[in-house]
């Protein structure tokens, strides 16, 4: 497997964790990780922002104009409203989603958060997930945090995965 990083993975990265130290360095990360989440949700529902801010053909005074418009509406800290305003001045905001997301995940991991995906048969308890989170996470020393899906097409079980290890018990 090549271990060659794409250029836009490995700028994503870089500007991820220029943002994260800048959050860190200001003790502003708590805030600027939930203005980041309140701009991904915003991203992914709201087809017109996500078309407006993928098309690269906009003119840098007009991006500007907008994303100071939602930093204003969504009550984005100084520091993530300035970093929106450097990538669409480097151009760079097609890589917003890809950036966000590495953002997300550097705060988890530096907080001693795991992912883990979770399938399930049938829909769980918020009371069963709790359960399973703190045994898994006893076990593993550090915070289990999951991404769960009900899966319709299993007859019963579940499906682990936190990292490369697998616990799979479903019957399909």
């Amino acid at each position: 497997m090549s271990t060659n990083k794409s250029f836009s993975t490995e700028t994503s990265e870089r500007y991820a964790r220029a943002l994260y130290e800048a959050g860190k360095e200001a003790n502003e990360l708590v805030k600027i990780e939930a203005d980041v989440k309140k701009f991904q949700s915003l991203f992914e529902n709201n087809s017109e922002i996500k078309n407006f801010i993928q098309n690269p053909t906009h003119i840098i005074e007009t991006q500007n104009k907008v994303l100071n418009i939602l930093s204003e509406e969504l009550d984005f800290t100084k520091n993530l409203r300035n970093f929106f305003l450097l990538l669409i001045q480097k151009r760079r905001m097609f890589f917003v989603k890809k950036i966000v997301e590495t953002f997300l995940k550097l705060c988890s991991k530096n907080r001693g958060e795991i992912k883990a995906s979770l399938i399930s048969s049938k829909a769980l308890s918020s009371n069963e997930l709790e359960n399973i989170s703190a045994e898994l996470s006893l076990s593993m020393g550090s915070t289990i945090k999951f991404d769960y899906k009900i899966d319709q097409s299993l007859i019963g079980g579940l499906k682990l995965q936190l990292g490369s290890f697998m616990i799979d018990t479903s019957i399909k």
